[in-house]
């Protein structure tokens, strides 16, 4: 038989639905691919939020649905900017020898990210200038990047980064450029539902911002036409098991305590708090009454509403910065295997001589401060859950084998 031939893709699945299952067909016929794998996130997410259901629970989704491989895409990329979560994502599916890349984009043209990643490579230094010129101007760094890319894109015509998947899409061709990586990058066209669209149609395809916000108004019916039955049912369990699908607001009150009882010298340690920052959170939080409140409070010109989420993130799980910076410094010390179908075992078992990094199946055959961090994060995740459930759930993390789908 000859190797089997597969496709990676990037996710979150927070939760999995029906625009998803579109890009898996659709990655499919276009690579020709026999099995699809899929780097997910796990307990917090690329914007800074805690995923609504548990990375076991969304892995089910996804191998119900069509993915054959689901490994974790671990916190310490998660939870990054673009440029750092493209560059573990892809550092994973080189690893396990995906021969494809595909991701959704406002695009739906590859060579558009082709042309870019050539084109900014040959602008790095004036693009770096205009950067750091903005920001001490005091933009945001994605409102920084942005005005320097348009300053420089005055004469060129080329892909335009305002878009949050296009931005995504040109750090993971940037990242496979960067790596040298023998991956072949693919695009779908996004359907219908815009990123960040708000409300649910009558189309087939919403948002997962759409579908958070309805769940958290308490109306899950309304996201039957727009989810597979699967993520509905496992949508439906989880909250009936545990009382709960997880938001910020669930978290509030252990960082407010964690802030307010946590000097500001200590806090100043922590990732992502930069320029003073923990004055400004340790303030603002004392009168806040809700997570979103304090986000209010502490949005500036200077920092977006997602790199505060990701810092609150930081925040809550006791982060630092010299633990980032070592567990980034180098290759993931190993990737966790979450899920498998049939096909996803064999192409693993076909591909043992190609993989230099150990691929574990259980939290408990890792080591090393990548593990160390995910088991901390982990427990914080958890931590909204009753006490015997917590427990429960702890357990399972250290000795649970993949989840099988036949």
């Amino acid at each position: 038989m000859n190797q089997l031939k597969a496709v990676g893709i990037v996710v979150e699945y927070n939760p999995f639905h029906n625009g998803h299952l579109y890009q898996i067909n659709e990655a499919k016929k276009m690579t020709n691919a026999d099995v699809v794998i899929a780097v997910m996130s796990t307990s917090f997410l690329q914007r800074g939020e805690p995923a609504i259901v548990s990375k076991w629970v969304r892995t089910q989704m996804a191998l119900l649905n069509g993915i054959d491989l689901v490994v974790e895409l671990p916190y310490i990329y998660s939870t990054q900017k673009a440029e750092t979560f493209a560059h573990g994502a892809i550092a994973i599916l080189a690893e396990l020898g995906v021969d494809f890349l595909n991701f959704g984009s406002e695009s739906g043209n590859i060579q558009a990210f082709n042309h870019l990643v050539s084109f900014m490579s040959s602008q790095k230094s004036e693009f770096d200038h205009l950067v750091k010129r903005y920001m001490k101007l005091g933009y945001s760094y994605p409102k920084s990047t942005s005005e320097a890319f348009n300053q420089l894109n005055l004469q060129e015509e080329t892909l335009p980064l305002t878009e949050p998947n296009n931005i995504l899409g040109f750090h993971y061709v940037k990242a496979i450029d960067d790596q040298k990586a023998p991956i072949q990058a693919t695009t779908t066209l996004r359907r219908q539902a815009h990123y960040h669209d708000p409300t649910i149609t009558t189309n087939p395809i919403a948002s997962a911002t759409s579908i958070r916000k309805t769940l958290s108004d308490n109306d899950s019916i309304q996201i039957r036409h727009v989810v597979p039955k699967e993520t509905y049912q496992l949508l439906t369990t989880y909250k009936k098991t545990y009382s709960i699908l997880h938001t910020w607001d669930d978290y509030f009150n252990l960082l407010q305590y964690k802030i307010l009882s946590t000097p500001v010298e200590q806090l100043r340690v922590l990732y992502e708090c930069e320029e003073g920052l923990e004055y400004r959170v340790k303030e603002k939080i004392q009168t806040a009454a809700s997570f979103s409140e304090w986000m209010q409070l502490l949005k500036t010109k200077r920092y977006t509403w997602t790199r505060l989420q990701r810092l609150a993130t930081h925040l809550l799980t006791n982060t630092s910065k010299v633990e980032m910076e070592e567990a980034t410094a180098t290759k993931p010390s190993y990737i966790r295997l979450l899920g498998m179908t049939k096909n996803g075992q064999t192409f693993i078992n076909k591909t043992k001589q190609h993989r230099q990094i150990p691929l574990i199946t259980k939290l408990a055959k890792a080591n090393g401060i990548q593990a160390k961090i995910e088991e901390r994060i982990t427990n914080v995740y958890l931590s909204p859950l009753k006490k015997e459930q917590q427990l429960a759930e702890m357990k399972q993390e250290y000795s649970r084998p993949p989840i099988m789908v036949t």
